[in-house]
């Protein structure tokens, strides 16, 4: 209930009046059935603007940083996501990706969207990077559509760190369905799983149009951090 009270009461209109988002191929998000919406992650502003221009409803696999926060603010930002539907991701190790995919499975064997951001982490400079393959694991074994996303302008919106985003039109493209049924029974294959995400994160590139860089983010943010240390 919450959930519809935001979307259609509270911060669609809002962010709708503010960001007057252009919205491109929405015709591509299947009006029924399970699907997945995997879509490139400039910035925090990302996990409000795209549920708020999808009619269905949409469930996101969030950091769980974002559910145990300390003090009032924590509190209040894990109510939050609780109510808005989302699902609290550990992405410390293989245990927790293991974790990760079965929620998301759980979302999609109920006949909704389930949206995620392959890469795992927000973009720390607004390129795009490899994505991690637990999207193809679940389109694979799920057998359901990937949609491709592209946030375009979020990055200048709201980048890491800045806290109250800046007002400017943001754009929002929607890919044609990806459909991998070609690959049924082979989600265990690491070589397609690979492929399958490449080809996902291609798509994306290709509404997007950031530059991209073929290693983890992840990966990237670290050796950053560290030779700053």
């Amino acid at each position: 209930m919450f959930y519809y009270v935001l979307k259609y009461v509270v911060l669609g209109p809002l962010l709708r009046l503010l960001f007057r988002p252009r919205i491109e191929g929405i015709e591509n998000i299947p009006a029924g059935g399970a699907a997945i919406v995997a879509g490139n992650h400039l910035s925090f502003s990302d996990h409000f603007l795209m549920p708020a221009i999808i009619k269905r409803r949409i469930t996101f696999l969030a950091k769980a940083e974002y559910f145990t926060g300390p003090g009032l603010k924590g509190r209040l930002t894990a109510a939050f996501f609780r109510s808005a539907g989302q699902i609290p991701v550990d992405r410390s190790g293989k245990e927790a990706g293991q974790a990760a995919i079965r929620e998301g499975l759980g979302v999609l064997s109920r006949n909704e969207l389930l949206g995620i951001y392959p890469e795992g982490t927000r973009s720390h400079d607004g390129r795009l990077y490899k994505g991690k393959v637990g999207v193809a694991v679940m389109a694979i074994k799920a057998q359901v559509p990937v949609i491709p996303c592209a946030m375009v302008g979020t990055f200048e919106v709201q980048p890491p760190g800045q806290v109250v985003p800046r007002i400017k039109r943001v754009t929002i493209r929607f890919g044609e369905p990806l459909d991998f049924s070609r690959y049924a029974g082979m989600e265990n294959e690491k070589a397609v799983l690979r492929a399958v995400t490449d080809e996902i994160m291609y798509a994306i590139l290709g509404l997007s149009g950031q530059e991209y860089v073929d290693r983890y983010a992840a990966d990237v943010k670290a050796e950053q951090a560290n030779r700053g240390a």
